[in-house]
This record gives structure tokens, C-alpha cells and sequence, in this order.
């Protein structure tokens, strides 16, 4: 359309305003991570607490750790929908701020459980840990759709992909607070003569774990005040609203110029495109985008939530016998094998992301991501059974470590980003709601179903039945991979470097032609 307003959000140099929405924006991804990966070593400590005299001894049952993972994936992807939805029909800052209210408001509430019998705790934990899902998916499209509104089209996917990587601090931060709050009630809780027993009370371990799930509400509390102070998004307010002089005052204080330079000399007034979402109009225009934005999410999901596959071995080979450790020494190693890999694979493939996303591009990353993983996931899983047969195991943990520098250096990062930048301004945090919903379900497979699916007799742990075994269970991925490099190669349009109308435009007219 030409407006002023836009083309100077579309030059504009990078601001300090920049990098402080990078950090606004970010701490729903934060609180993310934060809970995603404070929840292995959590349900250590509620296995010491509630589990004592199961089999096999102070392990959570399968059912309970899937519970714990799925219901929070499901209120992400039911989150994702909802406020998608409502951040295109009511305005993207009008619903930022009650996303990140809920996401504080039930990390507490985690925190709260305060029933006495295990089954009370343990569906009042599940309960806020739905809620805590329905903010972190609310979050996900908001954050990206207006970050993508206030970037500049040369800058745009590494404004996007920063946004993003605030998932690795939130990975290192809960590994963090893990091992200071476990550090601390470890040394509270040795006796006088310095000896610690391995079977402690558990009044201290319940309290524990509590305090790590509460710290997470933090981060995203002190950030509140200065979501509520983001403007709306110019385009928001242009394009939908329709009020070309409320973007041009509102960027005024944004960027940093006089409203004379961004306000229209003549202003004429503006008319939306009238075919609704799922129209046949918008399917035709919009339908392959939003199917290779959900698909590609939807796949990517199913592989980087299997990850989890492969802990009961690691912390086996790597932690120790549990049994001859008390609570807080049991959980403090599974945090600080998760900063490890985190250091060593996780955050690094964020910021390679960052830095190479606008040179070489959205397709092209997304594609070498889900290429490698599919050999890593085949490297890993046909000679699986022989890595354990080895006292080192480096090169499982060297492979294990590439899957996620890979997903991160790849689609997990880009499937974030493309939905942002193709749809129009009216539809935009919908469709990448449902892009985002699309992934989560994929995620539920990814961490329930092949959690359970991956047993046999030869890995046979108890609480899970014969399925297809680990073997069968990581070829697939792979080739779930494959089928990801398929749908990017085939399906998936470039918008490095051009503008977000302009990607709209070529796809409207791509579609029509």
C-alpha cells in the first residue's frame, strides 16, 4: 500500500527500542523453556515425595510423567488458537499483557498444590500446568507476529529468530535455579556431623520442588509492565484498524522521528480485502502457506519432543544409581546434564540461527536442519543397541547433542519465523496460532507416544508395555525428517529481505496465477 508509516518500520536502522522487544517479547519463550525443562528433575523430587515404596522405587509412573507433558501441550496448542484468533480480532497489545498474566499467575499456582493426598497434588499440578500452557501458546503468536510488525525487512528474521532464542536462557535458567534451590536444601538438610541420608524427609523435598516451579513466574512478572507500555503495532493499527494517524503517532515515539516524516501528505482511506479466514478466496490465496507453515511445525514437533527418549539411558549411564543418592543430589544432576547439553548444543544453534538467518535464508536452514536430523536419527537409531555396549558412549553424545544444535540451527527456530512474515496483517497471529497448534500436537506424539512406543523386550522398563522398540522408534524419525525436508523443498516460500506486504502480495498473486 505505500504508507510512509510502513516503509519507515521497513528501513528503519536498528534501535535500542529493538533490542528491548526482543527481551519483552521473549519472556513467554522463556517461561517455555523454563517449564518444559524443569519438569525432568521436578518429577525426580515428586518421585521421592509420592513414589517411595513404588517399583521401580522413587520413579514416577509413565503415566504420571506423560500426563505431566501432555496436558501442558495441550493447553499450549488450545492457547495458540485462542489468542492467535483473538490478537488479529481485538488487536495484538490489547491480549499480550493476559497471556503473560496467566503464565505468571499458574507457574504460582504449580507452586500452590497444596493437598496432602498424592492424587490431589498431583491433578492440581496438571490443572495449573494446563493453564500454564494456554499462556505459553497465547504468547507464541503474539510475540512473533509483532515482532516481525516492528522489525525492518533486512533485519526482520534475526529480530524473530533473538525473540526465539530467549528459549536457551530459559533452558539454562531452570537447570540454574535447579541446582542453587537442590544445593541449598541439600546443605540444610545434612546432619550435624555432615552426613546426608539418602531417604530424607520428604517435607523438604516437596517444598523443593515447588520453589523451582514458582521462581519461573519471575522473568515474566518483571516484563508485565513493560508489555502494557508497547504500542500497538503500526500495521495492526493501519491495516486492520484502518487509522493510518494512530500508526504514524504511535511510531513516532517508537522510531524515534517527527510525525511529519511518516504521516501521509494526502491521506485516502483504506479498504480491507472482504473474503473471511478459511474462505475459498483465503484457501486459494493462503491455503499452501498455512499448509507448509502447520505441516513442516507439525513434523518438527514430533522429532524435537522425542529427545526425551533417550534420558532414562543417559541419566543411567551418566547419573548413577539413583537409589545411592538422596533427593536433591538426584535432581541436581539431571539439571546440570541439561545445562551441558544446552552450552554445548541447544544455545549455540540458536544464535547460528540468528546470525545466518538473513543471509542465507529461511528455506534453506529449515532444510539442512531437517536433512541432518534425519542422518543423526538414522546414525543414532540402527546401530542404537551398540552404543550402550560401550563404557564412553561419546559418540551417542555427540549425536545426541546435534539433534538439538540441528533443530535449532534449523526448523525449530524457522517454523517460529515463516509464519510471521507470509500471512496479511488481519490474519496473521491466527494463522500462526494454527500453524503453532499443528505443532504441538505433534509434540504430544513426539513426547507421549513414541515415549511409550519405543519399548521391547531388550530396553523393557517396567510401567511400560512391548511396543515397537527404540530401534524401529528412531528410524521413524528419521524418516518423519525426511518427510519435513519434503514438505520445506516443495511447499515452503522465501521471505528473506522483502517486506511483509510485499510477501503477501507474492502470494496472493502466486495463487491466483
Amino acid at each position: 500500500m505505500g504508507l510512509k508509516v510502513l516503509s519507515a518500520l521497513d528501513t528503519a536502522k536498528t534501535q535500542l527500542y529493538h533490542f528491548k522487544a526482543i527481551i519483552v517479547a521473549g519472556m513467554g519463550l522463556f517461561t517455555d523453556a523454563y517449564d518444559l525443562f524443569c519438569i525432568p528433575p521436578i518429577l525426580r523430587l515428586i518421585g521421592r515425595v509420592y513414589y517411595e515404596r513404588a517399583k521401580p522405587k522413587y520413579q514416577s509412573p509413565p503415566g504420571v510423567t506423560s500426563a505431566m507433558v501432555a496436558i501442558a501441550l495441550l493447553g499450549t496448542a488450545i492457547g495458540q488458537l485462542v489468542f492467535g484468533r483473538l490478537g488479529d480480532q481485538i488487536g495484538r497489545r490489547r491480549v499480550y499483557g493476559i497471556a503473560l498474566m496467566i503464565m505468571v499467575v499458574s507457574s504460582l499456582g504449580c507452586g500452590f498444590s497444596i493437598c496432602k493426598s498424592r492424587e490431589c497434588v498431583l491433578v492440581s499440578l496438571s490443572f495449573f500446568r494446563f493453564v500454564l500452557g494456554v499462556g505459553i501458546g497465547g504468547d507464541y503468536p503474539l510475540s512473533a507476529t509483532i515482532m516481525s510488525e516492528f522489525a525492518n525487512k533486512r533485519t526482520r528474521g534475526a529480530f524473530i529468530a533473538a525473540v526465539f532464542s530467549m528459549q536457551g536462557f530459559g533452558i539454562l535458567a531452570s537447570s540454574t535455579v535447579t541446582m542453587v534451590v537442590c544445593t541449598i536444601f541439600d546443605h540444610v538438610s545434612k546432619s550435624n556431623d555432615g552426613t546426608v541420608s539418602v531417604d530424607h524427609t520428604p517435607k523438604g523435598v516437596d517444598i523443593a520442588w515447588r520453589l523451582i516451579l514458582m521462581l519461573g513466574a519471575v522473568p515474566a512478572a518483571l516484563t508485565y509492565y513493560w508489555r502494557m507500555m508497547m504500542p500497538e503495532t503500526a500495521r495492526y493499527t493501519a491495516l486492520v484498524e484502518l487509522n493510518v494517524l494512530q500508526a504514524a503517532k504511535d511510531m513516532e515515539k517508537v522510531l524515534d522521528v517527527s510525525i511529519s516524516q511518516i504521516a501521509e501528505d494526502d491521506p485516502q482511506p483504506l479498504h480491507q480485502p472482504s473474503y473471511p479466514l478459511f474462505s475459498k478466496q483465503f484457501l486459494r490465496r493462503h491455503g499452501r502457506d498455512l499448509f507448509s507453515c502447520a505441516a513442516s511445525w507439525f513434523l518438527l514437533d514430533i522429532v524435537f519432543y522425542s529427545n526425551n527418549l533417550f534420558q532414562s539411558q543417559i541419566y543411567k549411564k551418566y547419573l548413577g544409581n539413583e537409589n545411592n543418592m538422596n533427593a536433591y543430589q538426584d535432581a541436581f544432576n539431571v539439571a546440570k546434564l541439561q545445562a551441558i547439553v544446552a552450552i554445548c548444543s541447544t544455545v549455540p544453534g540458536y544464535w547460528f540461527t540468528v546470525y545466518f538467518i538473513d543471509r542465507i535464508g529461511r528455506v534453506k536452514i529449515q532444510q539442512m536442519g531437517f536433512l541432518f536430523m534425519a542422518i543423526v536419527y538414522l546414525a543414532i537409531g540402527i546401530p542404537y543397541y551398540s552404543y550402550w555396549e560401550d563404557n564412553t558412549n561419546a559418540g551417542f553424545m555427540v549425536l545426541y547433542g546435534l539433534t538439538f544444535f540441528f533443530s535449532n540451527f534449523g526448523p525449530n527456530t524457522t517454523t517460529f519465523i515463516v509464519p510471521a512474515e507470509l500471512f496479511p496483517a488481519r490474519f496473521r497471529s491466527t494463522c500462526h496460532g494454527i500453524s503453532g497448534a499443528a505443532g504441538k500436537v505433534g509434540a504430544i506424539i513426539g513426547s507421549v507416544g513414541f515415549l511409550w512406543a519405543s519399548h521391547n523386550k531388550k530396553d523393557l522398563e517396567e510401567g511400560y508395555p512391548k511396543a515397537i522398540g527404540m530401534k524401529i522408534s528412531l528410524v521413524i524419525l528419521g524418516v518423519v525428517c525426511i518427510m519435513g525436508l519434503l514438505v520445506t523443498t516443495f511447499f515452503t516460500r522465501e521471505t528473506m529481505g522483502r517486506s511483509l506486504e510485499e510477501n503477501e502480495n507474492e502470494s496472493e498473486n502466486e495463487n491466483e496465477n
